[in-house]
């Protein structure tokens, strides 16, 4: 079960509804959410956005329309952190235009040492900064903003805490995102989350599973389980991961998780997975490297035959599992060799799909004090290499799903297509094809018809 330390008191949140129900008698106003970076910080951002409806505030794409922005930052890649800093500084010329906007930072590029400070002189219209530690006091720290004070709050510890009950606005009415735990306990030399995030804590199976439930009563088929390491939950206690997808098989049609580490992939989730009647046939699965000399630097505990161990597992208990994985091109001292390594095991796993990333180094990790830097021509050359080959192996599998029949969770309109539909088959792949609106959020069974270079298409069968 849960920490019950790590818990936020129920009067604290209770507090925050209190200075929720406070602003709301001011009259409201509209709101922007700009996020960078993973599912983890949408999440955050819905929590936040859910606290701005509550407080009367209603959503707008428009920053000459809103009375308060914020920023829900990334600092686990520099690219994303550049983005937001410029973006950002954009804003200088809206405030002296609109002085009455509240802007608001808060985030994972925020917990990093120093940034906030940092920010504050580069961008002093900024009215608010917090942390991640922090999100559960954003009414509070709204309402010292909106009284024309300057607010700054960021909890430097590296524990966190677990906050429960806090309002959501989900931007899906069909799938939705559902934080089991945070942090991480891992320290990957590369990575910064351990930092910004803070330890490993898990929320309690029973708490998880009312919140799916609560999910499942507003329409919702699909949910996606959220931690920067879904396999460790339940850490030190009687609960686990595999316990609680047991727990929450058929509350809805389908349930995805992500991120998994590895190192933590049981026997036992593999076996839940393969009896579970909603949890879908894909697993993302991140590698990094092929090379078991870069696997050691980077600290990820495992090495190449492990991990193919668990793939061949995998692939044994759930014949038509769909992986896809991270990778990280350039990390320090990788050799030519390395490289090939990497792409012997991409070219041996053949996943659906990867996320693919030039190494960037992160202050106060082990990686960015490392000899040897990889230039960033070298960088580059092997990104795109390795992004061919994934893009030749993701056509591959696409194509080989020509010609079957697919469950698939019909999400959404096609943005091109009046006629057609969009959506998921359980292995996580995209299908459009012709539809009718009032099909979306039906599973349905389709026929697939063609592939493409990174979708699906396919006719619906119907019993007309």
């Amino acid at each position: 079960m849960a920490d019950l330390n790590l818990l936020v008191p129920e009067d604290e949140i209770e507090k925050q509804k209190e200075y929720m129900a406070r602003i709301a008698t001011f009259g409201g106003g509209k709101y922007k959410i700009n996020t960078y970076g993973c599912q983890m910080n949408e999440h955050d951002s819905e929590v936040l956005a859910g606290m701005l409806e509550q407080m009367g505030y209603n959503a707008t794409s428009d920053d000459e329309e809103a009375d308060v922005i914020l920023y829900n930052t990334c600092c686990v890649r520099d690219n994303a952190e550049r983005r937001a800093a410029g973006n950002i500084g954009i804003l200088a010329g809206l405030k002296k235009r609109k002085p009455g906007v509240i802007i608001g930072v808060c985030g994972c590029m925020m917990q990093e040492q120093g940034a906030a400070e940092n920010l504050l002189k580069l961008r002093p219209y900024v009215n608010l900064i917090f942390g991640t530690h922090n999100l559960h006091k954003f009414p509070e720290l709204f309402y010292t903003a909106l009284q024309g004070k300057k607010v700054k709050v960021i909890e430097q510890n590296d524990q966190g805490c677990i906050p429960e009950g806090l309002p959501i606005a989900r931007k899906n009415p069909i799938t939705g995102y559902l934080t089991i735990m945070y942090g991480c306990n891992n320290f990957c030399s590369y990575c910064i989350v351990p930092y910004v995030r803070g330890r490993e804590r898990s929320r309690s199976i029973a708490s998880i599973v009312k919140e799916a439930e609560e999910m499942a009563k507003t329409g919702i088929s699909e949910i996606m389980l959220l931690g920067q390491n879904v396999n460790s939950f339940g850490l030190g206690s009687e609960e686990s991961f595999p316990k609680l997808l047991h727990e929450l098989d058929g509350v809805v049609p389908r349930l995805r998780f992500m991120t998994s580490h590895p190192k933590d992939l049981s026997d036992a989730l593999i076996e839940e997975m393969a009896v579970s009647k909603t949890v879908c046939p894909q697993f993302h699965l991140p590698v990094q490297s092929g090379s078991d000399r870069i696997l050691s630097e980077m600290n990820r505990r495992y090495d190449r035959e492990h991990y193919l161990n668990r793939v061949a597992m995998l692939r044994q208990a759930i014949p038509n599992v769909g992986l896809t994985t991270d990778i990280i091109a350039g990390f320090p001292g990788e050799t030519e060799q390395d490289f090939e390594d990497t792409l012997s095991l991409v070219k041996e796993v053949r996943y659906d799909g990867a996320f693919t990333f030039i190494y960037s180094p992160r202050v106060g990790t082990g990686a960015a004090a490392m000899e040897n830097q990889v230039p960033e021509e070298v960088k580059h050359e092997r990104l795109s290499r390795l992004i061919a080959l994934q893009d030749e192996i993701t056509k591959e599998q696409l194509s080989g799903q020509v010609g079957s029949v697919q469950e698939v969770l019909i999400e959404g309109l096609s943005k091109r297509q009046n006629d057609a539909v969009y959506g998921r088959t359980g292995r996580g792949m995209t299908v459009n094809c012709k539809g009718k609106e009032e099909w979306i959020g039906h599973i349905l069974p389709v026929s697939i018809t063609d592939a493409g270079s990174n979708t699906l298409r396919g006719e619906i069968i119907t019993k007309e």
